[in-house]
Protein backbone atom coordinates (compact mmCIF):
# COMPACT_ATOMS: atom_id res chain seq x y z
CA UNK A 1 0.00 0.00 0.00
CA UNK A 2 1.20 3.21 -0.88
CA UNK A 3 0.98 6.47 1.60
CA UNK A 4 -2.27 9.07 0.36
CA UNK A 5 -0.45 12.11 -1.51
CA UNK A 6 -1.16 14.89 0.20
CA UNK A 7 -1.67 13.97 3.49
CA UNK A 8 0.53 14.05 6.47
CA UNK A 9 2.04 10.40 7.81
CA UNK A 10 2.28 9.21 11.34
CA UNK A 11 5.73 11.07 11.16
CA UNK A 12 4.55 14.55 11.08
CA UNK A 13 2.42 14.27 14.44
CA UNK A 14 3.76 15.87 17.87
CA UNK A 15 4.79 13.61 20.70
CA UNK A 16 2.11 15.52 22.81
CA UNK A 17 -0.76 17.10 22.49
CA UNK A 18 -0.94 20.70 20.84
CA UNK A 19 -1.81 23.38 22.95
CA UNK A 20 -2.74 25.67 20.32
CA UNK A 21 -3.76 29.00 22.25
CA UNK A 22 -3.16 29.70 25.66
CA UNK A 23 -5.99 29.32 28.70
CA UNK A 24 -8.27 27.17 26.43
CA UNK A 25 -8.81 23.88 28.94
CA UNK A 26 -11.76 25.01 30.45
CA UNK A 27 -12.78 24.17 27.00
CA UNK A 28 -11.73 20.32 27.69
CA UNK A 29 -13.92 18.00 29.59
CA UNK A 30 -10.88 15.85 31.08
CA UNK A 31 -12.53 14.59 34.75
CA UNK A 32 -13.04 11.47 33.10
CA UNK A 33 -9.51 10.70 33.37
CA UNK A 34 -9.86 10.58 37.42
CA UNK A 35 -9.09 7.15 39.26
CA UNK A 36 -9.79 9.36 42.49
CA UNK A 37 -11.77 11.69 43.79
CA UNK A 38 -10.90 14.61 45.81
CA UNK A 39 -13.81 15.29 48.49
CA UNK A 40 -14.33 18.78 50.26
CA UNK A 41 -15.32 18.86 53.84
CA UNK A 42 -16.46 21.98 53.78
CA UNK A 43 -17.01 22.42 57.65
CA UNK A 44 -12.88 21.69 57.92
CA UNK A 45 -12.06 24.29 55.97
CA UNK A 46 -10.24 27.20 56.79
CA UNK A 47 -10.41 29.17 53.48
CA UNK A 48 -6.56 29.33 53.20
CA UNK A 49 -7.24 28.70 49.18
CA UNK A 50 -4.03 26.98 49.13
CA UNK A 51 -6.02 24.01 47.27
CA UNK A 52 -6.80 26.34 44.83
CA UNK A 53 -3.45 27.63 44.11
CA UNK A 54 -1.81 24.55 43.64
CA UNK A 55 -4.50 22.86 41.55
CA UNK A 56 -3.32 22.43 38.47
CA UNK A 57 -6.83 21.88 36.68
CA UNK A 58 -8.54 25.16 38.20
CA UNK A 59 -10.99 22.45 39.31
CA UNK A 60 -11.40 24.36 42.87
CA UNK A 61 -14.72 26.40 42.80
CA UNK A 62 -14.42 30.18 44.66
CA UNK A 63 -18.22 31.69 44.89
CA UNK A 64 -18.29 34.83 46.71
CA UNK A 65 -14.35 35.09 47.90
CA UNK A 66 -14.83 31.46 49.73
CA UNK A 67 -13.72 27.56 48.33
CA UNK A 68 -17.39 25.73 47.57
CA UNK A 69 -16.76 22.81 46.21
CA UNK A 70 -14.62 21.02 43.06
CA UNK A 71 -15.35 20.83 39.00
CA UNK A 72 -14.99 17.72 38.81
CA UNK A 73 -15.76 17.84 35.11
CA UNK A 74 -11.75 19.04 34.93
CA UNK A 75 -10.57 17.59 37.97
CA UNK A 76 -8.22 14.73 37.05
CA UNK A 77 -7.42 13.21 40.62
CA UNK A 78 -4.01 14.00 41.06
CA UNK A 79 -4.14 14.89 44.63
CA UNK A 80 -2.28 17.92 44.46
CA UNK A 81 -5.25 19.45 46.48
CA UNK A 82 -5.11 16.88 49.51
CA UNK A 83 -1.20 16.94 50.23
CA UNK A 84 -1.66 21.41 50.21
CA UNK A 85 -4.32 21.10 52.71
CA UNK A 86 -2.65 22.61 55.97
CA UNK A 87 -5.47 21.78 58.66
CA UNK A 88 -4.86 18.73 60.96
CA UNK A 89 -8.02 17.14 59.77
CA UNK A 90 -7.78 18.02 56.25
CA UNK A 91 -10.41 19.46 54.52
CA UNK A 92 -9.73 17.39 51.39
CA UNK A 93 -9.57 13.53 51.28
CA UNK A 94 -8.97 11.11 48.18
CA UNK A 95 -11.35 8.38 47.36
CA UNK A 96 -11.13 6.10 44.74
CA UNK A 97 -13.84 6.83 41.91
CA UNK A 98 -15.51 3.69 42.36
CA UNK A 99 -16.24 4.49 46.00
CA UNK A 100 -17.63 7.91 44.36
CA UNK A 101 -19.85 6.34 42.53
CA UNK A 102 -21.20 3.08 44.92
CA UNK A 103 -21.74 6.11 47.72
Amino acid sequence: MSAVVGKPGWKSVSRAGLILEAGNAAEYETGDWRTQRPIWHEGRCIQCYRCWVYCPDGAIVIKDGKVSGIDYVHCKGCGVCVSECPTKDPALELITESEAIES
